[in-house]
């Protein structure tokens, strides 16, 4: 029972040290909420017709940034999915708001779909901040941390 407490208090530290780069993103990802944080740029202001690629808003790329080498990205965040039968936004969210220090690997997978799927997909990080999931995410870690151990200190935007 001793060790089981200590571990996991281990792990709940562990949890906060890693979440707390991210912190300074959460009023950002909250006010932000279905906002437009991309845009496409395709050079038309130029004079010349180029192929279009994403420009992102800074904020959201140092969010994935961040978010994209923590402990959280799960390289297997598909079977998340398939796992837990997650195949839509409100399947998220509900997942989401029912997750426990026991479902952190679920918020992981979730959160890793996202980062690591819109490197390949631009469409998943717009996305993810337009249906709050970002915001939902980090969101529930900051309470599951908060109930272990003591409040964090979060950031004003």
């Amino acid at each position: 029972m001793e060790r089981e407490t200590e571990n996991r208090r281990q792990q709940v530290e562990e949890y906060k040290q890693a979440l707390l780069p991210l912190l300074r993103y959460l009023p950002w990802l909250e006010k932000s909420v279905g906002t437009q944080v991309s845009r496409t740029y395709n050079g038309a202001d130029m004079g010349e017709k180029l192929m279009g690629f994403p420009v992102y808003d800074g904020n959201l790329m140092g969010f994935v940034r961040e978010a994209g080498n923590s402990i959280f990205m799960d390289r297997n965040y598909r079977y998340v999915y398939t796992r837990n039968r997650i195949v839509s936004h409100d399947d998220e969210r509900k997942v989401i708001a029912d997750a426990t220090i026991k479902e952190w690997g679920i918020l992981c997978g979730i959160l890793s779909n996202y980062v690591l799927g819109g490197r390949t997909r631009s469409t998943l990080w717009s996305e993810a901040v337009q249906e709050r999931i970002f915001y939902l995410v980090i969101n529930k870690m900051v309470e599951i941390v908060e109930f272990w151990d003591k409040p964090l200190d979060k950031p004003r935007f």
